[in-house]
């Protein structure tokens, strides 16, 4: 048995369409069914967590659509002549072949492969991107599951949710701050709370539902209200009006007048924050807004004696926050330390459960699970979340701008929770691990049947498997998945060894995960998780410093010449691995032209020719990584092989001819009811006609390429946009 030999699949039932190799032409080089997917993905965008919840255990950014990746992967193994979507919606089958994702991320490609039964082998550079794929393959066994959380609950949570209690002993689902800054103005000296409004809970369809809550700025008397006010009186006699003291960056003191910059007021330290309402959950299972009372400070107060009393013993965050991109921001607001992300409360209650998390007598995999839970949970439960209001999940997570941004006016939940909480430890068991776990054991796919995407079983292979992270010399067992945090640029893995790879490389932007990822893992290195990793082994080239997952080797930089020397070293790397006959497939968008020349120069430094150029529906409609002028709602697929192996007709050469046929997939896309923006077809023409240059780059000018391509993508736009 070499490396990649497999066992032979488990029997089915009914299996005729088994695929043990790559056509020399294939449907997503030819004729791939970007409609009938779009409409597909485009269902699953917008419950991504139940239609593939396996993926959905951890935050992980810029997570793509399972059923695309389905429907790329079947492609890829389609003769040019055959029905891809007759392969998508059957129980088809892998045989033999090696799938590799280099920047595996959540775990789309993991999961799709592996359900189709072929070799999987996932890697990234980020140790809590291989964490959250390890809970979407991994194998649990539900009974030790359901038993481990019970010893959690038993060990933390009567005293947490004592501390989340009203006087009157019931629960506090949410308590509700507000930041203050003092006067600049020597003759005033007051806090000033920062409000932009004074509507502090509304409906999410306010014109359907216009009940609000409103506070009084003066007093924090809680006055029940409409969405729409504009005066109000409080029980202590003071007009409310609904705008703040904040507008936009600037401070208006209610006292004095004083205007000044809200950064200005805070003096580069955390700004400090005052209590001003809850929701209680009353015995009689309904809900109420009330004004912070004496007790309610009181129990704060007891908070912060006992983090302080029992901070030895507490599995806490440590370090500081480094500079970067998406630091920054939270930096200039004064949030040095980790901790400043938490008020004590949190602090205490979440120090209670992760110090319960590290004491805990489990299985490693079920133990590996509720620490990933706890870690999810993290997202929901910090200063940085605020409310989204009634008639929706009411705790808006910290990452749902993809960036560190302070919030003015935080919601803390209550971290255990309660069957009427929102992003809690209780919760999340129910939504995401229980969730996860029934899907693995029993994957559900999307088909289309007529207008309708339709949810059925029995199509794919159970996702569950036994994990490795080292590539064993001896082979693989049946059901074995190799996963592995390291720098995909060096990997162990033999020459043409691969016949897929099928990825989503980070873009060329501004969004750095590693920093992002760090707020997890300042508590999750505390805890041990990685099989793999140990305290000090993501920071040999930092002694002394911070443990981060920050890495020189990550393909993660706005720069165009940083971005393309580390996607050209995994690129590279890819085609070591790379049978002769194998396809590489990724998806790429990109509002910046240099990203698509970057793109395009490493790939031909790789020795890769662009065999196609797939416009297909994107991660969601609208995402905020994607916004500005042209948000986009497409992803390109770059299907590329080895050139030395490429035939010229199988490739484009001519810039307009490209052109054209990126309109023709275009057109396709609107007339099948897929929505095309003007970014889109910007991205999709760009990518299409710098395509040309991988043919023969030593024989042509980039720079003049891409001038031609800025000029086609707009032409495209206006005629497009006219059709």
């Amino acid at each position: 048995m070499t490396l990649f030999d497999l066992e032979p699949l488990p029997s089915m039932p009914d299996i005729e369409l088994v695929r043990t190799s790559v056509p020399l032409s294939s449907v997503l080089e030819h004729s791939f069914p970007a409609g009938p997917l779009s409409r597909i993905g485009e269902h699953e965008s917008w419950r991504k967590e139940v239609h593939r919840p396996a993926t959905s255990t951890h935050k992980w950014w810029a997570k793509r659509l399972g059923s695309v990746f389905r429907g790329i992967l079947v492609s890829a193994v389609c003769g040019e002549d055959e029905d891809a979507m007759a392969l998508y919606e059957s129980a088809c089958r892998f045989d033999g072949l090696t799938v590799f994702d280099p920047f595996a991320g959540s775990g789309t490609t993991v999961v799709e492969a592996a359900k189709l039964g072929a070799r999987v082998i996932g890697y990234d550079i980020n140790p809590v991107a291989t964490l959250v794929q390890r809970q979407a393959v991994q194998q649990w066994d539900i009974a030790e599951l359901q038993r481990a959380y019970k010893l959690i609950e038993e060990s933390c949570r009567p005293e947490i949710d004592r501390v989340h209690r009203a006087e009157t002993g019931e629960t506090v689902l949410y308590y509700f701050w507000v930041a203050l800054a003092l006067c600049p103005n020597p003759l005033c000296g007051k806090d000033v709370r920062l409000f932009s409004t004074h509507i502090f809970s509304k409906n999410a369809y306010p014109k359907r539902v216009p009940d609000a809550q409103i506070v009084c700025p003066i007093c924090l008397d809680i006055i029940a209200g409409r969405y729409d006010f504009t005066s109000a009186t409080c029980r202590n006699g003071h007009q409310v009006t609904s705008d703040g003291a904040v507008s936009r960056a600037t401070v208006k003191c209610i006292n004095c007048g004083t205007l000044t910059k809200v950064l200005d007021a805070l003096n580069d330290h955390p700004p400090r924050y005052e209590m001003y309402a809850k929701l209680v959950l009353g015995k009689d299972g309904k809900k109420r807004y009330e004004p912070i009372t004496d007790y309610d400070i009181a129990l704060y107060g007891e908070c912060t004696a006992l983090l302080k009393e029992n901070a030895s013993t507490l599995v806490l965050p440590s370090g500081r926050l480094d500079d970067g991109e998406n630091t920054r921001q939270a930096l200039r607001w004064g949030f040095t330390e980790w901790r400043h992300f938490f008020n004590d409360r949190q602090l205490y209650s979440l120090g209670l459960l992760a110090t319960a998390l590290r004491e805990l007598e489990a299985g490693p995999a079920e133990r590996e699970a509720l620490i990933a839970l706890f870690s999810g949970t993290l997202e929901f439960n910090n200063m940085f979340c605020s409310f989204k209001g009634e008639g929706t999940g009411a705790v808006r997570h910290m990452f749902s701008h993809h960036v560190l941004k302070p919030e003015r006016t935080p919601l803390e939940a209550h971290p255990w929770g309660t069957p009427a909480s929102s992003g809690s430890f209780s919760t999340l068991f129910k939504s995401r691990l229980i969730r996860a776990h029934e899907y693995k054991s029993e994957p559900a796919d999307q088909i289309l049947r007529g207008n309708k995407v339709e949810r059925v079983h029995g199509l794919s292979l159970p996702v569950e498997a036994t994990i490795t992270n080292a590539c064993p010399s001896d082979g693989f067992s049946s059901r074995q998945i190799y996963l592995r945090t390291g720098d995909s640029s060096n990997t162990d893995l033999p020459d043409e060894s691969v016949d897929l790879v099928i990825t989503d490389p980070p873009y060329m932007d501004n969004v750095h995960y590693s920093e992002l990822a760090d707020f997890f893992y300042v508590w999750l290195r505390e805890l041990e998780p990685f099989p793999e990793c140990s305290k000090t082994s993501l920071a040999e080239d930092k002694p002394g410093e911070l443990i981060t997952t920050r890495s020189s080797n990550e393909v993660q930089s706005a720069s165009p010449d940083a971005f393309e020397a580390a996607i050209t070293r995994v690129w590279q790397e890819c085609h070591r691995v790379l049978k002769s006959n194998g396809l590489l497939a990724f998806t790429f968008h990109q509002a910046r032209l240099t990203g698509w020349v970057a793109l395009a120069r490493a790939l031909a430094k790789a020795g890769f020719v662009v065999t196609a150029v797939q416009p297909v529906k994107g991660e969601m409609t609208t995402s905020v990584t994607k916004g500005g002028v042209e948000p986009s709602n497409l992803d390109a697929v770059v299907v590329c092989r080895k050139r030395a192996t490429v035939t010229g007709g199988a490739v484009f050469t001519d810039p307009y001819a490209a052109a054209n046929e990126g309109e023709t997939r275009l057109s396709e896309l609107m007339a099948s009811g897929v929505s095309v923006g003007a970014g889109d077809i910007r991205s999709v023409i760009r990518g299409y006609v710098l395509a040309t240059y991988t043919t023969d780059p030593q024989r042509q000018d980039i720079d003049e390429i891409a001038q031609l391509a800025d000029e086609l993508a707009t032409e495209r736009i206006a005629k497009l946009s006219a059709s």
